[in-house]
């Protein structure tokens, strides 16, 4: 059993907080929990318009939770704008949760309804309508706190905390604690009017009888035992990259600019000084790759934040790491696109680019993320890659993993894959006659048996080398335009790529092992195609579901798991970018795509009409 809530308001209601705080409590007491946060790219629009409304989904129940959800089972509005943006975000029964207090007639008509008719308008007639006056409860609730009337408002967010908690029996604990930790030190009064808000919600719901229809109280069995804490995407990012710093020995160097849903990845990296962390806010996007790649020419393990059309500018530069074989991630946060697009918006709409967008044959690996969780396993593997292989290695998110929040299990660095760097020194290539030309000079493309180049940082006596942008000969290093040298090396980079498909694990395909229809998705869809595939073969359907975590080199069992299975299907939040893909390096004859260009969520119920449409194979 689970339960959908979304809080929305305006953007200066603090719904994120409020989201953030239900999420933790709810993880704190065992539940799983997946979540949605979906606000605007104006910084501040009008108060009380559409425009301006900011939400925060919660998606938590008993069991494992694996996506955001569809639709809200609890809708909670703080004024009319918020009603009007995210009814249809709501099923045709929910229970909504209202602050009568703001529903004038005024402020209806602010956003084009009528107070006596916006009800039919927006067919609530099914609905469970909750009028809780939020706003006169928080001013009674803080009235001893002294705080004028300013003040005491923002704390409506808190009661309307404490009545979804009440709602569920969860703990405030945790909630109350956050706002001691906040405010405690600094500005008592406010800690207190908090705390005194979050207790009268909770109150008004007991009082009330607001109780979650047939949710189950308790979470116990939804985590495996372990510690753990709420973590996003770009958090998990980040702490991968610390992970792998840590467990390589190379110091960890992030240079990037400041990009929407990317830059918290950068921010969180900064406050991990004490940790060898070295950042640096670049003054645009490309500055941020080249320093990244002359950290890498320095020895360090080299990152690179971006989203949209940071990934454009940064692509010239990017092709210099290929060309010179650098180890480098370069971490993308999809948003939607083109051009300034649809930046608090999550799409998949990057993949192509990230394939083949720079001159020439320029081929590197692609990595996808499925869950906010999975980042940090992935951004790990993806240094891992890229310092062990010699090369550059792009990392695809989206704004959904960024911004969402599952728990997650802490990990113990010792325990992870071992990262083993080919660096070397003069002793150690001594007996390879091979690295040194005639006149002893070190060949800087000289190369170990997986084809990484040897990393000679510099200050390695006896190995002064240069590197650059024009071709090369295949060992020396030395510029060539010979067609035979740039033929060679062209091949060259395209086998260091395909051997690292031996360095991910093989594709898990869930469900039947042959038949009818394999469904393949990727990055934050994964969830919900997981879900929707796993019902109809429950119901006898001989349908499978896999996820595609290396895109490039084509993870190893993908080809041959499509070939089992007469059609298959691609779910994704573009124009059908990875089964354009699949079809140009597979021999399936069959494949399509549900492709999904709104820059929202699939819905578990549409996708499974739309699975159940194609397993009636013609």
């Amino acid at each position: 059993m689970s339960t959908v809530i979304r809080f929305s308001g305006d953007s200066g209601d603090g719904m994120q907080m409020v989201g953030n705080l239900f999420s933790e409590s709810a993880a704190f007491a065992g539940y799983g929990v997946f979540t949605f946060p979906d606000y605007p790219a104006e910084v501040r629009a009008p108060q009380g318009t559409v425009a301006g409304v900011s939400g925060f989904q919660v998606h938590f129940g008993s069991q494992a939770i694996t996506h955001q959800g569809d639709k809200c089972d609890i809708l909670v509005a703080m004024n009319p704008a918020a009603l009007v943006a995210h009814r249809k975000y709501a099923t045709a029964t929910a229970t909504i949760i209202l602050d009568s207090d703001g529903f004038t007639k005024d402020a209806v008509a602010k956003v084009g309804y009528d107070i006596e008719t916006i009800s039919e308008q927006l067919n609530l007639g099914e609905c469970n309508i909750v009028e809780a006056p939020i706003t006169q409860m928080t001013l009674d609730a803080v009235v001893e706190s002294g705080l004028d009337r300013k003040a005491a408002l923002k704390c409506r967010n808190m009661l309307v905390l404490g009545i979804t908690l009440g709602m569920y029996d969860i703990s405030a604990d945790y909630a109350k604690k956050f706002v001691e930790k906040k405010f405690g030190k600094k500005n008592p009064l406010v800690s207190q009017a908090n705390i005194a808000a979050i207790e009268a919600g909770e109150n008004y719901a007991r009082n009330s009888h607001l109780v979650g229809e047939n949710h189950e109280r308790k979470g116990e069995g939804a985590l495996a035992k372990g510690v753990y804490r709420s973590i996003n995407g770009n958090q998990a990012v980040a702490w991968g990259f610390i992970a792998a710093a840590e467990r390589s020995g190379r110091p960890l160097f992030c240079g990037s600019y400041p990009i929407t849903p990317a830059t918290g990845i950068l921010e969180e990296l900064a406050k991990h000084k004490a940790l060898g962390v070295k950042t640096v806010q670049a003054e645009d996007e490309i500055a941020g790759i080249c320093t990244a790649i002359g950290a890498s020419f320095g020895g360090a393990l080299a990152v690179t934040t971006t989203s949209g059309p940071g990934l454009a500018l940064k692509s010239e530069a990017l092709g210099l790491a290929v060309m010179a074989q650098m180890p480098l991630v370069v971490v993308d946060v999809q948003r939607g696109g083109p051009s300034t697009g649809l930046p608090t918006k999550s799409e998949q709409a990057d993949l192509l680019q990230a394939m083949y967008g720079r001159n020439g044959d320029s081929p590197l690996v692609v990595l996808s993320a499925h869950s906010p969780a999975d980042c940090f396993d992935k951004a790990y593997m993806a240094a891992k890659i890229a310092l062990e292989r010699m090369m550059p290695v792009v990392l695809l998110t989206d704004g959904n993993l960024a911004n969402g929040t599952e728990p997650w299990r802490v990990k113990r660095v010792a325990e992870m894959p071992t990262i083993t760097p080919p660096i070397v020194s003069r002793e150690e290539l001594a007996a390879k006659a091979e690295c040194f030309n005639e006149r002893g000079l070190f060949n800087p493309y000289s190369m170990n048996e997986n084809l990484a180049r040897y990393w000679a940082v510099p200050g390695a006596e006896g190995l002064e080398h240069r590197l650059g942008g024009l071709e090369k000969h295949p060992v020396t290093g030395a510029i060539s335009y010979s067609p035979e040298d740039h033929a060679a090396m062209g091949k060259l980079r395209a086998e260091r790529v395909e051997r690292v498909a031996d360095m991910v694990a093989e594709v898990e395909v869930v469900g039947a092992s042959e038949g009818d229809l394999l469904v393949l998705s990727w990055g934050s869809n994964v969830g919900k195609v997981s879900e929707a595939v796993a019902a109809l073969h429950a119901e006898g359907a001989k349908v499978a579901h896999a996820t595609v975590e290396l895109v490039n080199p084509l993870q190893r069992g993908v080809a041959e798991a499509m070939a089992r299975f007469k059609r298959v299907l691609v779910c994704e939040t573009n124009s059908g970018q990875l089964a354009s893909y699949l079809r140009s390096v597979t021999r399936h004859e069959d494949i399509r795509a549900v492709a999904d260009m709104g820059a929202q969520p699939f819905v578990v119920d549409a996708l499974k009409a739309e699975i159940s449409s194609n397993l009636n194979l013609k």
